[in-house]
């Protein structure tokens, strides 16, 4: 469930407050491995106010879409790496040294990127981030699951799912706290660091998984942390029942013979069930993301300067409406997803999305054709080396005509000083430091800047349309799609094929990441709103012909369903037909 919030029943959540309450353990065990959740939603969240400030203060940085999406995309990037590599990991070294080796990867490269003096080293940072990231997503989930109650074990794993959103939304929070500390953006990638060290020490005092020592044939060690964990009148049926399990999932790897990876994967895709599950649970992965959700999360404050926000300290505040409601969306899937069903759940989020792209596309369609004018008189108050260039050749062919849109899309990077009213015509210049600080000083009246759009009384539009697109994807497409990937594989090959399909979500949020901002510059910004609402489009479509609806069938009745010869995703089984 790497990054997906696991089900939970209500009633699993009154055994956990009642079991914590008699053994503490339990909850010290959950809250310190739950912290590499916090770590992964914090990555996600806080490279979207720092990248404002990066830009303000690496001239190269401004100048380049590439490089700004290079700096956001290569956690990313590392955390398929990470990913891969912690499942390696896990099986031979245990769970606990790889969430350890995790903490101090993520330690070292908050690190690095605090002290970054260039960009190309704050992207080594990025990286080491996001293989710290990737090993965690895969490891704590797994030695929480592992290391908990089965009765409480789907409470305490959404709880990991929840420090998710809550370290987006601290994230935030700690964002807008720097805004006016010298170094900002230093402060808040270094201050990572401050939890992964606390999860490391905290981590040291725990034992390892049970499951795993189970496993290694260290039985005495298992059974030892288990008495820590169950109530004395629980504890042996728990440690019989760990045996019966182990047992069987050894017996299931024997019945693969020890092909390895390729035999696997040829005896998996020799079967209709697997290929029926596998298209299901990719497609959700992938739909999940292409939907655009990360241009949401790693460019929040640039989609609200788009909308013609200039000031960062007030794009990072609006932005945190975004994640507030990223968290909530998670919490009310969590009460919903039996109710209303997974499939529905998913459909019902995608048509709210396909409505919220295309609106938010005609709004920065508005926003591009209501741009305020280039004042030639005002921008000559600058002085002729301060004009855009393209402007110069332009007013001095044709007089006038140009808008702020045109200036800030000519070729040799321009930006725009808005008037003292923002929706009066304003000034083209090149686009550089002394040019942002001529813009803003007091002898021009302390204007607003505008590199990434322009200014607009439509701005509040697009982040009422933003807003209910999060709350759109939060409660369906942000959460179901790892729960359609925990119940649609058979048990033998649930580890290979949950492997893919994680594979199959990290690189769709690679592709997404590293295109967002040169998709704004090709196509325009309602151009690539209007991109991504057709990729959801046929998402809907796709997800409504091939993923079929779990709810409330036992793992044997999905896998019956999905072998059987009159298959279709969209009709209602019936297991007792």
């Amino acid at each position: 469930m790497e990054g997906g919030i696991h089900k939970a029943e209500s009633n699993e959540f009154r055994d956990l407050l009642y079991l914590t309450s008699k053994q503490p353990f339990i909850l010290r065990l959950a809250f310190s491995a739950g912290i590499g959740g916090l770590l992964f939603g914090y990555d996600t969240g806080v490279i979207s106010g720092a990248l404002l400030y990066i830009r303000d203060d690496f001239e190269e940085v401004e100048k380049s879409t590439v490089l700004q999406e290079t700096i956001v995309s290569m956690a990313v990037a590392g955390a398929i790496v990470g990913a891969g590599a912690g499942g390696w990991m896990n099986d031979r070294f245990g769970r606990r040294p790889s969430i350890l080796i995790a903490d101090l990867l993520f330690l070292a490269g908050s690190m690095v990127m605090c002290f970054a003096p260039a960009p190309a080293v704050i992207i080594v940072g990025r990286v080491l981030v996001g293989l710290g990231v990737g090993m965690a997503s895969m490891t704590s989930p797994l030695y929480i699951s592992e290391a908990s109650p089965a009765r409480i074990r789907g409470a305490l794993v959404s709880t990991n799912g929840l420090l998710i959103t809550a370290g987006q939304f601290l994230s935030y929070l700690i964002n807008l706290a720097f805004t006016k500390v010298s170094g900002t953006w230093r402060w808040m990638l270094g201050v990572a660091g401050v939890p992964a060290l606390l999860q490391f020490l905290l981590m040291l005092a725990l034992p390892e998984s049970p499951r795993w020592l189970y496993r290694k044939d260290r039985k005495g060690e298992a059974e030892e942390i288990m008495r820590k964990v169950y109530p004395p009148d629980e504890v042996e049926a728990e440690i019989e029942a760990l045996r019966v399990s182990v047992e069987s999932d050894m017996a299931q790897e024997r019945s693969l013979g020890g092909a390895g990876l390729a035999g696997t994967l040829r005896k998996a895709f020799g079967s209709v069930v697997v290929r029926r599950g596998l298209t299901a649970g990719v497609l959700c992965q992938v739909a999940q993301q292409l939907v655009g959700i990360n241009t949401v999360m790693y460019y929040s404050p640039t989609i609200v300067q788009l909308a013609g926000f200039a000031s960062n300290s007030t794009a990072l505040a609006l932005s945190l409406v975004t994640s507030g409601l990223n968290a909530a969306g998670s919490v009310v899937s969590m009460f919903f997803v039996d109710k209303a069903g997974r499939r529905r759940l998913m459909l019902l989020s995608l048509a709210g999305i396909v409505a919220c792209l295309a609106m938010l596309s005609g709004v920065f369609f508005a926003v591009d054709s209501h741009s305020p004018d280039v004042s030639p008189a005002g921008t000559a108050l600058f002085g002729a080396n301060a004009t855009c260039p393209e402007f110069a050749v332009a007013s001095t062919a044709a007089g006038a005509g140009w808008t702020c849109t045109q200036c800030l899309r000519a070729a040799s990077e321009c930006g725009f000083c808005a008037d003292t009213d923002k929706l009066l015509p304003g000034a083209c210049l090149a686009a550089s430091d002394e040019a942002r600080r001529a813009c803003r000083g007091a002898a021009a009246g302390r204007r607003e800047w505008y590199t990434r759009g322009c200014p607009s009384s439509f701005g509040w539009l697009a982040l009422v349309a933003l807003g209910a697109y999060i709350v759109s994807y939060s409660p369906g497409m942000g959460s179901v799609p790892w729960l359609i990937n925990s119940e649609v594989y058979p048990l033998r090959f649930r580890g290979i094929c949950g492997g893919i399909a994680a594979v199959a979500n990290w690189t769709s949020n690679l592709l997404v990441t590293q295109t967002f901002l040169s998709l704004t510059q090709a196509l325009g910004t309602a151009g690539t709103f209007l991109l991504f609402c057709g990729v959801s489009a046929a998402s809907f479509l796709l997800l409504f012909l091939l993923v079929p609806e779990t709810k409330g069938l036992q793992f044997e009745e999905v896998e019956q369903m999905l072998g059987s010869k009159d298959y279709k995703a969209w009709k209602k089984f019936d297991p007792k037909a």
